[in-house]
């Protein structure tokens, strides 16, 4: 990462002491509220973190833990497979920032993407089909995830959004109404969640939660 691709701040940073951060290195990012989607995926090349781009503001995300991979990695095998069968679209998983517009991105755990989807494959995607995240314990994360991105992804045009829950041991399925999400079904114990955008798949919620408790 070069001072071309990041812009420096104006701020003569404070010596670091013992203890502190290492203000010095902090001072050559932008600002939280300044970073622009350049910038944001400049440092998203360099850094192992899980970070995405809220309107100039960097959020980083909680790092997932075993349960939370292998859940994913159950849905991600599940609906590649049924894709693969269709002959139609991919499905691909994070990290993969998506451009849900100017100024933010978003990553979610899986996406759908229907053909023509991705029109250069060394660029990020815009936008996406059918989203899928694994929600975390931590509360900022849920929240981020029950109604931050829920707005957002309808807002993008996203038709469908999945919300998999581990706490509440629920799949909350979305397909969007105008510019918003209604609720196609909230699958529990027992149930099996489906899709409204690609018919015929489904995901039984018990296999879903039961496959992060062991590995497979």
């Amino acid at each position: 990462m070069t001072a071309s691709t990041l812009t420096m701040s104006p701020r003569r940073p404070p010596r670091s002491q013992r203890g502190d951060p290492p203000w010095e290195i902090a001072c050559l990012f932008p600002n939280q509220g300044d970073w622009t989607d350049a910038e944001y995926l400049a440092l998203q090349a360099k850094t192992s973190l899980m970070v995405e781009l809220s309107d100039g503001y960097i959020e980083v995300l909680p790092m997932p833990s075993p349960y939370h991979q292998r859940v994913v990695k159950f849905l991600f095998r599940l609906l590649e497979t049924f894709v693969l069968g269709l002959g139609s679209g991919e499905v691909l998983f994070a990290p993969l920032p998506i451009r849900l517009r100017p100024g933010k991105f978003r990553d979610p755990d899986i996406v759908y993407l229907a053909p023509g989807r991705i029109l250069d494959p060394h660029r990020q995607p815009l936008g996406a089909d059918l989203a899928i995240e694994v929600v975390s314990d931590d509360e900022e994360d849920r929240q981020r995830d029950l109604e931050i991105k829920r707005a957002e992804y309808a807002q993008a045009g996203i038709a469908e959004y999945w919300i998999v829950d581990p706490l509440e041991h629920r799949i909350l399925v979305l397909t969007l109404d105008g510019s918003s999400y209604r609720v196609a079904g909230e699958h529990g114990r027992g149930a099996a969640a489906a899709s409204v955008l690609l018919p015929g798949f489904r995901a039984d919620v018990d296999a879903v939660f039961a496959a992060g408790e062991k590995a497979g």
